[in-house]
């Protein structure tokens, strides 16, 4: 049986941090061909999951489970390596759930709700008294114990962690209409025309995909919707709208809890789900003072340590020279005799000689070989470039060979590269 915790210790150590990391992220395109999008690969050594699990360990939380489906090879793995510190006899626990089909030899999670409902027996063994469910596939720093001690605060039924975002993108987001005390009054699936933020017809409140829940309560909502042939099963269309009508529904401001560091002027959030969005925000950070610190070390980034070399740059002369500008590079790296501008090298990537790339995005153990010209690409992890290979300067060339976006990022993947060599 799950001990008390301690009078007056965090909420956190009373609580269970529930990720639901089965999505594929379509809108990656290929990137999420071999992978769920929470494995993607971001920000130089960490995968996008790992944002949302070290909120919840920085916040205090140590009772973890991630629900996984699509693809889900890649994230556990991860999961297995970089997350297997968690100890039973400290009173925590970290559980990977796979849609085994516990509940039907029929059924995979049919939704976000059903994703917890399947695995009801594992919550329970834990007796946690709060648990609050989370995306795995967005990047973001919050305290997750300052929302938990607004939900006990308020003794509201489900507290939602909410946006503010400017009204005329609203409609691409579930949205919380809300009274002054934020009590949310009603819950619109990408309305055309989003309610404002009382005091602010400018702003409205976007949900995060974040619900805090007493665990019993949760418990019976998720039977009761389970009994429903009509539901589809999911948190936003379903579970929330349902606790609206019937019960108390507060929302909780993401700028009350984000987490900065001095050099982070605002709350800092995104859906990397796009090529666009997530080449834009892995090269951000090659900003002097970027939006996102990745160096702070009041709240790390906690991800697989892979063991690797330093990074190498080599041969100094005229026109072979390696070298990197406003770039990041990680372990395990060679520039030989190529130059960087506004690039993110993942570990163990090989750039040959006599190359030129900007605004580059390169996952882990790509090759890029000699005389390469690239300028605002995403490389999926391991692919060879071949000698001479020229991106960025021919838009119409570009989209026949590779998936170009509206922005002009190329995304390439070795079958890409394949089908140039047949």
């Amino acid at each position: 049986m799950e001990r008390p915790a301690p009078v007056n210790a965090p909420i956190a150590r009373s609580a269970m941090a529930y990720v639901l990391a089965g999505g594929r992220g379509s809108r990656l395109l290929e990137l999420t061909d071999r992978r769920a999008k929470p494995a993607v690969y971001f920000g130089g050594k960490s995968r996008i999951i790992d944002f949302t699990l070290s909120n919840a360990l920085n916040s205090g939380i140590r009772r973890i489970s991630v629900a996984t489906q699509y693809q889900a090879h890649s994230l556990i793995r991860h999961l297995q390596r970089g997350w297997n510190f968690f100890r039973h006899e400290r009173n925590e626990s970290f559980d990977i759930l796979p849609a085994s089909q516990r509940v039907s030899e029929t059924m995979w999670y049919l939704g976000t709700a059903d994703a917890v409902y399947q695995n009801l027996d594992i919550i329970e063994g834990y007796e946690p008294k709060y648990i609050i469910v989370l995306a795995g596939d967005h990047v973001y720093k919050q305290d997750y114990e300052i929302m938990l001690q607004q939900h006990v605060d308020q003794a509201a039924d489900v507290t939602v962690g909410c946006l503010e975002v400017p009204r005329g993108e609203a409609s691409a987001f579930g949205v919380m209409h809300v009274d002054e005390e934020d009590r949310i009054l009603s819950f619109l699936e990408k309305p055309k025309n989003p309610p404002p933020m009382p005091g602010n017809p400018d702003r409205s409140l976007a949900s995060m995909g974040i619900y805090v829940f007493e665990t019993k309560f949760l418990i019976d909502q998720l039977r009761r919707d389970a009994a429903d042939p009509h539901s589809s099963h999911d948190f936003g269309k379903d579970i929330i709208p349902y606790i609206v009508k019937h019960g108390s529904a507060r929302a909780h401001h993401f700028s009350r809890s984000c987490v900065r560091s001095g050099s982070e002027l605002t709350p800092y959030w995104r859906d990397v789900g796009t090529v666009d969005a997530y080449w834009e925000a892995n090269v951000d950070l090659t900003e002097v003072v970027p939006e996102l610190d990745l160096y702070d070390r009041d709240w790390p980034i906690w991800t697989y340590g892979e063991i690797t070399p330093p990074a190498k740059f080599v041969h100094d002369v005229e026109g072979r020279r390696g070298e990197a500008l406003q770039s990041l590079v990680s372990g395990g790296c060679i520039i030989s005799g190529s130059q960087l501008r506004r690039s993110l090298l993942f570990t163990g990537v090989h750039i040959h000689s006599f190359g030129a790339i900007e605004g580059g995005v390169i996952l882990p153990y790509a090759r890029i070989g000699r005389s390469v010209r690239l300028r605002n690409v995403v490389i999926d992890a391991g692919v060879q470039i071949p000698d001479g290979l020229v991106v960025g300067e021919d838009p119409d060339l570009d989209a026949r060979r590779f998936r170009r976006t509206e922005k002009g990022v190329c995304l390439i993947t070795q079958p890409m590269i394949d089908a140039l060599q047949k």
